[in-house]
């Protein structure tokens, strides 16, 4: 009888596992697959891989701008491929020897829920076992949602499970999905020299994103090469020899594959939810936002399978922590996701955390919104990437309440403003301290003293 019985190995379950060594818990932790799940194995180290090398691809491509001179580059596919699948196998090298090293038991197999604290594991060859827990966490993750005739066949029609390991680079592409998944996809292969076009069925990309930001990053992406169709129901693919063609309204194209992105389903199917009276909401678990808690007795959630929250990796690690610590203590550890980051990996990143002024004004608050542009910012016109743009939204004689970054490093810069928001700063609080010169986040204290009504330049 172990303390905790883990379904999922991805960055849900395998952060609970280890940070239930803190409080000397018994672990199982069971997964068909690899640990390290979604993130680690199809989306988020893969992904950032192969924008890195589209990102150094650029740089090197753009190098006489800074005085170095050197011939046309090209960029060798196979290479790109065998860096990004040698990073995955050794992070995962790293993780299960820390799981090893923590003591928790890894078991292969499909865990189904059999009642409250039993999970019965189901091998690759079909044998069965049962392990028991006074706990159990469910943390299965996701996997990628297609669309009615779309069908993913892995050649012609592909997840980004598929995408990530292309053997080549695909010279036309149609991604069909303009959220996170497929912007980044876009930027990557737009940047590597393929043709892109984006279609999706809202007015707008990023959805849930401020909108100022995701306009900033429309056009650069638009300057770039790639073509947007918004707004647009595409029709059926038709498949032959030449192609995939795509139809919407009285307009087609032709390409070679199209990337289906809209969206993540949660892995709950035949998990056996109803044997230990999880409630569910479309195949989401419903789980208390204060301990985890999905079922009694002591059943929990954590990740992509929650009904209701962002479905981000260190989300999912805090929800871990959380769920951890009812087992261990008693007490609670909610996860604030109103000071919870957000990135999208593209060129330029775009990075935002707490409200935006749309959210912040359809829920009441009075708002002053502050901008400051990278344009003038001396580190970023020396590194070359002086477009894009710092917004701070607080409440009026109040505290700063979100944030955006468009720009370079973006996903590193939001964090200190992650801080101003968990902590409820007042902007001439955080305003009243200095950033070194010459640096990409003077951005951020320069729109902070724009804040407080006293701009310096």
């Amino acid at each position: 009888m172990y303390d905790v019985v883990i379904v999922g190995g991805g960055p849900g379950g395998y952060a609970a596992a280890l940070y239930a060594h803190n409080f000397g818990l018994t672990v199982a932790l069971v997964e068909k697959d690899s640990v390290g799940g979604t993130c680690l194995l199809r989306g988020c180290i893969p992904a950032k891989t192969w924008l890195q090398a589209a990102e150094v691809f650029t740089t090197v491509k753009n190098a006489a701008q800074f005085g170095v001179v050197s011939s046309e580059p090209t960029f060798d596919w196979s290479a790109g491929l065998a860096r990004k699948n040698k990073i995955v196998a050794g992070l995962v090298g790293g993780l299960s020897g820390l799981l090893k090293q923590r003591k928790v038991d890894v078991i292969s197999g499909f865990g189904r829920l059999d009642g409250p604290g039993r999970v019965i594991v189901t091998s690759g060859s079909g044998d069965e076992q049962i392990v028991e827990g006074n706990n159990i966490i469910i943390a299965t993750g996701s996997t990628p949602r297609s669309i009615p005739g779309y069908d993913f066949d892995g050649v012609h029609i592909v997840s980004s499970d598929h995408a990530l390991d292309w053997e080549s680079r695909p010279e036309r592409v149609a991604i069909i999905g303009g959220g996170i998944i497929g912007c980044e996809f876009a930027s990557l292969l737009v940047d590597l020299g393929s043709e892109v076009h984006v279609f999706d069925i809202l007015d707008r990309i990023l959805p849930g994103v401020d909108t100022p930001a995701a306009n900033e990053l429309q056009k650069h992406l638009k300057r770039r090469g790639v073509t947007f169709n918004l707004g647009v129901s595409v029709q059926p693919p038709r498949i032959d020899d030449s192609g995939v063609t795509i139809t919407w309204a009285d307009k087609s194209v032709e390409v070679d594959v199209v990337l289906v992105a809209v969206g993540r389903a949660p892995l709950t199917e035949r998990l056996g939810l109803e044997t230990t009276g999880v409630a569910v909401d479309r195949g989401y678990v419903i789980a208390d936002r204060e301990t985890q808690l999905a079922a009694e007795p002591s059943v929990y959630a954590v990740g992509d399978v929650l009904a209701g929250v962002p479905g981000l990796a260190h989300g999912a690690f805090a929800e871990a922590i959380a769920a951890i610590t009812h087992i261990a203590t008693g007490a609670t550890a909610p996860v604030n996701y109103l000071a919870l980051p957000n990135v999208v990996y593209t060129h330029p990143e775009v990075a935002e955390v707490g409200l935006s002024e749309e959210k912040a004004t359809e829920l009441g608050y009075d708002v002053d919104v502050h901008d400051h542009s990278f344009i003038g910012v001396g580190r970023a016109q020396i590194i070359g990437q002086n477009k894009g743009t710092v917004r701070i939204v607080a409440e009026k004689n109040g505290p700063i309440i979100g944030a955006s970054v468009v720009g370079p490093h973006a996903g590193e810069m939001i964090h200190e403003l992650m801080y101003a928001v968990g902590w409820e700063a007042l902007p001439e609080e955080a305003a009243a301290f200095i950033h070194a010169h010459p640096t990409l986040s003077e951005a951020v204290g320069e729109t902070l003293l724009s804040s407080t009504g006293r701009s310096l330049h």
